[in-house]
C-alpha cells in the first residue's frame, strides 16, 4: 500500500497542479519521499492518537460531494500535514518559506483527495480504507477494531457504515 501511496503522490507532484519547478531535478524524488512519509505518518499518527473517527470522517466524506484538494485545507488533519510538509521543504530541501508553503498547499490536499477518491471507488482494488488503515498502522487495524468507538462498536462497526453496509444491532 505504501508503494500505491508513493505513485500516488508521485502522480501530483507532477501534475501540472504543482509548480515543482523551484526544486533542483536532483531533490525531486526526495521530496516525494517526503511527501509520501508526512502523509503516511500524519494518518498513522491520528490513528495512535485515537483519531480513528476523524479519520474515517475525512475518508468518509460526503459520497455525493467529496471534497476537492483545496477544500481539505480546512481540515485540521491535513492542514497539519502542510505545515509538516512545508517545514520539511524549508528545513532539508532549503526552499524558501512562501515556495514550500506555496507547494505544500497545493501537494498535500491534492494527495488526500486522490487518496479519498481512490479508497472510495469501489473498481479500485489498489486501494481500500482498510488496507490503508492496516499499511499505517503496521497490521494492527484489526486490534482497532475490538476498541469501541464513541457511541459505537469498533472500527469494523464504523467502516461498514462508511461503506453503507452498518450494524443494525
Amino acid at each position: 500500500m505504501l508503494e500505491e501511496l508513493f505513485n500516488l503522490v508521485k502522480g501530483v507532484f507532477n501534475d501540472n497542479t504543482v509548480d515543482n519547478n523551484v526544486l533542483p531535478a536532483e531533490h525531486k524524488d526526495a521530496v516525494v519521499a517526503e511527501a509520501t512519509n508526512t502523509v503516511a505518518s500524519g494518518l498513522r499518527n491520528m490513528v495512535a492518537g485515537g483519531g480513528v473517527e476523524n479519520l474515517l470522517s475525512l475518508f468518509g466524506g460526503n459520497k455525493n460531494n467529496p471534497q476537492s484538494g483545496k477544500g481539505l485545507l480546512s481540515n485540521p488533519i491535513v492542514s497539519m500535514m502542510v505545515g509538516h510538509f512545508a517545514g520539511k521543504l524549508m528545513s532539508k530541501f532549503k526552499m524558501g518559506s512562501g515556495d514550500a508553503s506555496n507547494m505544500a498547499s497545493s501537494m498535500i490536499p491534492n494527495v488526500i483527495s486522490n487518496l479519498v477518491n481512490k479508497t472510495n471507488d469501489p473498481s479500485n482494488n489498489g486501494f481500500s480504507l482498510e488496507g490503508l488503515l492496516n499499511s499505517i498502522t503496521g497490521g494492527k487495524v484489526n486490534e482497532l477494531s475490538t476498541q469501541p468507538a464513541s457511541g459505537g462498536g469498533g472500527l469494523n462497526d464504523i467502516l461498514g457504515k462508511l461503506m453503507g453496509g452498518g450494524n443494525s444491532n
